[in-house]
């Protein structure tokens, strides 16, 4: 899942970074808010961490200007502006939480995941289909309670697959939300690796809907 992280100081945007990695996300870097409102708005992104004090364009004005456009992508703002009015105003102006700095990575890693669990409609952190699950607090995966060992990418899939179940998700939005956004893999790069994931999970769980894309259903 394609996360925006939008972050002045580098030090903490390359951290979290590496958190999210770490959890089988796939992080963009931006440090300012007029690329961060570019990016935004061009590319698709499953959330946002959005810090509020950013040059050229600050944190609150790009989610006023998101909201505005009518995008719903969640975002959790970052801020060392710890005031309860500061919170206030970035929840009125369409955030979906709020952290504070400083923070523990690890906790912005949970709250983000919560986040998108309420999108999708999840309760836990634990996604399922079918007899297929995906623990996404540890990574793990299973079907049939039996384990199922996957690649960095290939986790991806499964589980932007799942997390969309019931959806028919297009080849190219797939692969954006496989592989970073300067990675320009083969042509066929995003069927092989398909092909490697079925081997694994069964034949059975993505279904290919010729010229349309792929879908996982909730139902055999």
């Amino acid at each position: 899942m394609r996360i925006l992280v939008v972050e002045d100081e580098k030090k903490i945007a390359s951290s979290i970074g590496r958190a999210l990695k770490d959890s089988g996300y796939l992080p963009d870097l931006v440090h300012d808010g007029e690329e961060a409102w570019f990016r935004a708005g061009t590319e698709d992104y499953d959330a946002i961490v959005l810090d509020l004090g950013l040059p050229k364009l600050d944190g609150l004005t790009v989610l006023k200007r998101l909201r505005e456009a009518g995008t719903q992508v969640p975002v959790l703002i970052l801020s060392a502006r710890s005031a309860w009015r500061e919170r206030v105003a970035g929840i009125d102006a369409g955030a979906d939480d709020y952290l504070a700095k400083p923070f523990y990575v690890e906790e912005l890693v949970a709250r983000l995941s919560a986040i998108l669990r309420r999108g999708s409609g999840a309760a836990t952190p634990v996604l399922s289909a079918r007899d297929l699950k995906i623990d996404t607090r540890r990574m793990l995966v299973t079907r049939a309670e039996k384990p199922i060992t996957l690649t960095s990418l290939e986790y991806r899939m499964m589980r932007y697959l799942v997390t969309n179940k019931g959806r028919i998700v297009p080849q190219t939005e797939l692969q954006d939300h496989v592989y970073a956004s300067e990675a320009v893999p083969d042509s066929n790069a995003l069927e092989v690796l398909m092909n490697r994931l079925r081997k694994k999970v069964g034949s059975d769980m993505v279904v290919t809907r010729r010229g349309l894309g792929y879908i996982v259903e909730d139902v055999a």
